[in-house]
């Protein structure tokens, strides 16, 4: 099974661009599902179909499904929220406003995901297109189950059992409830699932990200970031799909600043993902509804390709910490030493190969400490961060 996630930030289009690669690949003749797990669905808008929270054939292999987020918190989430309200509530007045805080943010877009793993699980099609919430902070999520692992795998036993043994005793005295064991046994659940969504999302023969641009300045800097924040989580992003771009045919003079607008963002994004393949969609003359639209954009994205084969595999950037320092890997192919330069401002790290820049925006951790030495080996940049910046 090959699984595919679109993200972005929101309004680049990664809708049409999700669902036109669906419908490339059902016409292969690949069993495919297109699923949206962004709570503001436009899926069904996209394909001017109305859609279910269930997978339903929209025509011979293409399944189309907007996940109904509600309803997988209740039901993968509901025991622990019935008990963290009734917990929150215990000394307050109940109201809706304490039953909203009780689902984490980004929890529904994340248990949505799980039914990514029911699917995977049961092979039940070949490939599977996701239309992700916006960026790709859900997917960091996935993440906490690494995080976690000690605290579940040798804590998490002996604080149940404690749990189980003093209950009768503190619940009285502090006049709040304790947790029961469905409540105890749907976090372990939670736990397990996730951990298994975060292998299966980390296995880049199975699973691509792929991130919608447009070229404007905003679009890119989030980009950017998200780039940043896949890579040091393993995800593989094997493309990125630069949308609405003004076809060279155009030349009314309105459009002539924005086509020099473009054609700046468009370098900044080249120099910013290199070497991830880039993959381009014009701006349309018109709206990019129904299939017969989005079989058109799917043609000019990828002109012949296969849109489910992995188009790029391998991590071009890596953080890890080494005493009180931090080394930043970042994989620079076709690059030799004496062509490389560097320069840390604000949150970026500027690298120039020759007369090409490149762009990274670095993560939270490093943007308040300085580059303090950098080498070159193996046609990887590793450099060191430490002290404070601007010292």
């Amino acid at each position: 099974m090959r699984i595919i996630l679109y993200t972005g930030k929101g309004g680049v289009g990664k809708t049409s661009i999700a669902a036109s690669s669906a419908v490339q690949s059902a016409k292969s003749g690949k069993k495919t599902l297109v699923v949206s797990t962004d709570r503001a669905h436009s899926l069904g808008d996209s394909l001017d179909i109305k859609l279910s929270p269930e997978p339903e054939e929209i025509r011979p292999n293409l399944w189309a499904q907007e996940i109904d987020t509600v309803h997988e918190v209740e039901k993968g989430w509901g025991q622990v929220q019935k008990y963290l309200t009734t917990l929150f509530t215990a000394k307050t007045v109940k109201d809706i406003t304490t039953e909203e805080l009780t689902v984490f943010p980004g929890m529904e877009d994340l248990l949505s995901l799980l039914r990514i793993l029911q699917y995977y699980k049961e092979n039940t099609f070949d490939v599977i297109v996701i239309d992700c919430a916006p960026t790709g902070e859900t997917l960091a999520l996935l993440s906490f189950p690494e995080m976690l692992r000690w605290w579940m795998e040798k804590l998490f036993p002996m604080k149940r059992k404690a749990i189980k043994f003093l209950k009768p005793v503190i619940q009285p005295i502090l006049g709040i409830p304790m947790p029961t064991d469905s409540v105890m046994d749907e976090i372990d659940n939670i736990y397990r699932q996730l951990d298994e969504m975060r292998h299966i999302f980390s296995d880049r023969e199975v699973t691509s990200i792929r991130i919608v641009v447009n070229p404007e300045k905003m679009v890119v800097k989030e980009a950017q970031r998200s780039f940043t924040y896949l890579n040091i989580y393993d995800f593989n992003v094997d493309a990125i799909i630069v949308n609405r771009i003004i076809p060279d045919n155009v030349t009314d003079q309105y459009f002539t600043v924005w086509k020099d607008i473009q054609k700046k963002y468009k370098e900044m994004i080249r120099n910013s993902f290199w070497p991830i393949p880039i993959y381009n969609a014009p701006l349309f003359e018109q709206e990019i509804v129904g299939l017969e639209m989005l079989d058109r954009m799917g043609e000019e994205i990828f002109k012949g390709e296969d849109p489910t084969t992995i188009k790029y595999n391998a991590r071009t950037q890596k953080v890890t910490k080494e005493n009180d320092e931090y080394v930043m890997a970042i994989y620079m192919p076709f690059t030799t030493k004496k062509d490389l330069s560097l320069n840390q401002k604000a949150d970026e790290l500027i690298i120039k190969v020759g007369n090409v820049k490149r762009n990274i925006t670095l993560p939270r951790t490093l943007q308040n400490l300085s580059v303090i030495g950098a080498k070159f080996e193996d046609e990887t940049l590793k450099v060191r961060f430490g002290g404070v910046a601007n010292e």
